[in-house]
């Protein structure tokens, strides 16, 4: 049976966006939050997730379950309890969204006979999100395109693309929900990778689990790892144990609020905003293209 759509307040579509780093094509939807035709002047934070179809509508999400992340939004800042933001969905590309999201090339399954591996694209991902579909956000959009402003966001495989990405782009991406994140992957290569960090980043860094969570334990052990990199918990580190907590999308979707309200919080009553820095944008463009080389 076919599910209604549920999108909720101001959304762009864009079907079959097309990559030429990855060479394919994904849906990609653009919730733009109250106001943002009222004030002319006004930039916005942004905030990419991948996963996109099971953010906002639940007739293309997994198993008919959505995050509601755009009547999160809406009902945030409506309430003023967030700084308005752009929240752009990536859709993932099913059988390949392991290839994608997976940093390293690392077994999927292992039969008797032969071995199954990821390609391990983590980087051309990001490179796609940081050199053709950030561009073009921040062409059409207003947005405020400096790293500080712009965040990233998962689940599982999701989550620990977004940690990954953070950590190899973070001149592009400041602002990540982590969660749930697949830190098994490759004998938790997350890990490895963390350590190879020489000093803190400016990531502000949203970390969460369930307790119902097979090895859940091992986002405690990933929050003492950033502790020991300088991050500090409630100031640019919130970790969330949810006893009971389960790895699914209702579940995530339970707690997006929370993550909108910590990374996204409310600008202080006055506060003026500054015009856009192009030229940070630009360095910020190098940086990732010369990080892809």
């Amino acid at each position: 049976m076919d599910l209604k759509h549920t999108l909720t307040g101001n959304i762009r579509h864009y079907p079959q966006f097309a990559s030429r780093i990855l060479r394919n094509r994904r849906d990609v939807l653009v919730y733009l939050p109250r106001g943002y035709h009222r004030s002319l002047r006004r930039r916005f934070p942004v905030l990419y997730l991948h996963d996109g179809q099971n953010m906002f509508d639940a007739a293309t999400s997994f198993a008919g379950v959505e995050w509601n992340a755009d009547e999160s939004a809406e009902r945030l800042t409506k309430q003023k309890l967030i700084e308005p933001t752009i929240l752009v969905a990536v859709a993932n590309l099913g059988k390949h969204r392991i290839h994608e999201y997976a940093p390293t090339a690392a077994v999927i399954e292992s039969g008797p006979t032969r071995k199954k591996h990821s390609r391990g694209l983590l980087r051309r991902y990001g490179e796609f999100l940081s050199l053709e579909l950030k561009p073009f956000i921040d062409r059409e959009y207003r947005t405020r395109p400096e790293a500080e402003f712009t965040g990233l966001g998962g689940s599982s495989l999701g989550g620990l693309a977004t940690l990954t990405l953070g950590l190899w782009f973070p001149n592009v991406f400041n602002r990540l929900a982590v969660m749930s994140p697949s830190i098994w992957w490759d004998d938790c290569v997350i890990y490895r990778i963390l350590d190879r960090v020489e000093k803190k980043l400016p990531l502000k860094i949203w970390l969460d689990t369930g307790t119902n969570e097979p090895g859940w334990e091992r986002a405690r052990e990933l929050r003492d790892r950033l502790l020991e990199k300088g991050w500090r918990l409630g100031d640019d580190l919130e970790y969330l144990e949810v006893r009971g907590g389960e790895h699914n999308e209702a579940a995530w979707g339970s707690r997006f609020e929370a993550v909108l309200r910590y990374l996204y919080p409310p600008l202080p009553p006055g506060t003026k905003q500054p015009p856009p820095k192009p030229r940070l944008l630009t360095t910020a463009i190098r940086w990732a293209k010369s990080a892809a080389l």
